[in-house]
């Protein structure tokens, strides 16, 4: 049987799945690793665990799987770095991650330096500690000796995948993707190549960075040691863009949406980069051959957050999946609109200062509008981001494909196509994530011909826009009175 190993290395865990040539879920593996907290604002990761438990949870996988994988695919928490020793692999600081602020104020001097204006162009990307470079920046100013290091080719940077691959191949591989690349910072997703003047913004040595090559194809072979045999790794990419690609936008127009504590949406704009108006972000994802096209993406900050604020600050609901027959008990919200702005508003407002707002209460206003209010909120911020993302990319949405934990809500799916006007598609293997990844190394081991090959297989349930469309939209001019109020309260 022809076999896939999906490594999903996230923030907080690492899963391992076995997929079938069909995307068939045929092992799975998961383990927790420890978060680090120096000082507020400050958050780390050990490299050294992080390998470790990734091992672990594909050895469970394999094991439950009872065959042999022929391919390692990879994805992984975005922006995150590491800093090791070329000839031992060893680590010389934690991971700073992706969460991480330290680097705030010197983001707030490089725009005082007008600087922006250049990272922008180069990358795609807006100046925020979130990025990369400021964090190898940082690490090359406060470890001891690390910036002669560095420069004699002694110490070098990665993003998680570059620090998984380097380990597995036992330092042979020292490569990243373009989709990793392109959110660093430091890379010209223009020219793709890493940018000689970000390079020297941020005094990062061009020989400490990975090379970068295309998200599916060759990133070396898997020590034995690890998984019980020699196994290539042929697929790489960062976890937003492996959903993507795990979803099937390969196309211009296509889109999907991850509901998770937040909701990450990605417009695939193929080969035309769409330079945003709304503060969005330009980045690479990957085409169906897994070369470089064009993306926009933008984030709501709180989506299913706001159930578990329902839950367990409010004690309105016990568990989220309350929410959805609570939804259905009413016919509406009884003029209630809820802006869960609890850390700032996004795009396409960006205004950190706007918090929750609620607006419309009345002594008639019951608990199953007020849930309904905030699934609501979901689905407005979603069209607000996708309006946003159309309009900057000159593109009419084809449809929008879902996944992530509220996209199990049917009435939300339901209401969310009508909001939009398009259909909505969740696919039957929610984990798109790592299925982006074992595709794209499927792709790159010759293990199928093409991506259809391996998700012409999967099943959707699809949500068309109803009858009741049109008095769903009108309701989406209310929501914007509802934001206005929010922001009018952080002015």
């Amino acid at each position: 049987m022809t076999a896939v190993l999906a490594l999903d290395q996230g923030t907080t865990g690492s899963t391992a799945l076995v997929l079938s040539d069909q995307g068939r879920l045929l092992g799975r593996g998961y383990r927790e690793f420890a978060q680090h907290f120096p000082s507020p604002g400050e958050v780390e990761h050990d490299a050294e665990e992080i390998l470790r438990v990734t091992i672990e949870a594909a050895r469970e996988a394999i094991q439950q799987a009872g065959v042999t994988p022929q391919a390692i695919g990879i994805t992984n928490q975005r922006e995150t770095v590491c800093a090791w020793e070329r000839g031992t692999g060893r680590p010389v600081h934690r991971a700073i991650v992706w969460q991480d602020r330290r680097t705030a104020a010197r983001c707030a001097q490089l725009k005082k330096q007008k600087k922006e204006t250049l990272v922008r162009a180069r990358t795609g990307l807006v100046l925020d500690p979130y990025f990369s470079a400021t964090k190898i920046e940082w690490l090359l100013e406060h470890v001891k000796g690390l910036r002669k290091r560095a420069r004699d080719g002694d110490v070098v940077f990665g993003t998680i995948d570059t620090w998984l691959v380097f380990r597995l191949t036992g330092g042979k591989t020292f490569a990243t993707d373009h989709t990793n690349a392109s959110r660093t910072m430091l890379y010209d997703i223009g020219k793709r190549v890493w940018d000689k003047d970000l390079l020297k913004l941020f005094g990062v040595p061009r020989d400490a960075l990975p090379a970068v090559r295309d998200s599916s194809g060759d990133f070396g072979v898997a020590m034995p040691e690890h998984f019980g045999s020699e196994i290539p790794i042929s697929g790489i990419a960062g976890d937003q863009q492996a959903a993507l690609y795990g979803q099937g936008c390969w196309k211009p127009g296509q889109a999907k949406n991850t509901y998770g504590t937040g909701a990450f949406l990605l417009l695939n704009t193929g080969k035309k980069r769409a330079t945003s108006g709304h503060g969005l972000l330009t980045t690479l994802a990957c085409d169906a051959k897994g070369k470089p096209v064009y993306a926009l993406e933008g984030s709501v900050f709180i989506a299913g957050a706001a159930m578990q604020w329902l839950r367990d600050g409010l004690g309105l609901i016990a568990k989220a999946a309350e929410s959805e027959p609570l939804a259905r008990s009413v016919d509406d919200t009884g003029g209630v609109y809820f802006v869960p702005a609890f850390v700032g508003l996004g795009a396409p407002h960006w205004e950190p200062n706007a918090r929750g707002t609620i607006v419309g209460l009345t002594r008639g206003t019951s608990r199953a509008q007020f849930v309904r209010a905030a699934l609501e909120a979901m689905a407005f911020s979603t069209k607000d981001v996708l309006d946003a993302m159309v309009a900057d990319a000159k593109l009419k949405l084809s449809s929008l494909q879902v996944d992530g934990g509220a996209a199990a809500n049917d009435w939300l799916m339901q209401f969310q196509a009508d909001v939009l006007g398009v259909t909505i598609a969740r696919p039957d293997l929610v984990e798109t994530t790592a299925l982006g990844a074992a595709g794209l190394a499927g792709l790159g081991a010759g293990l199928w011909n093409s991506a259809d090959d391996f998700l012409g297989g999967r099943q959707f349930t699809s949500f068309a826009p109803s009858a009741h469309r049109k008095a769903v939209q009108t309701r989406a001019a209310e929501w914007h009175r509802a934001v206005q109020a929010a922001l009018h309260w952080a002015g």
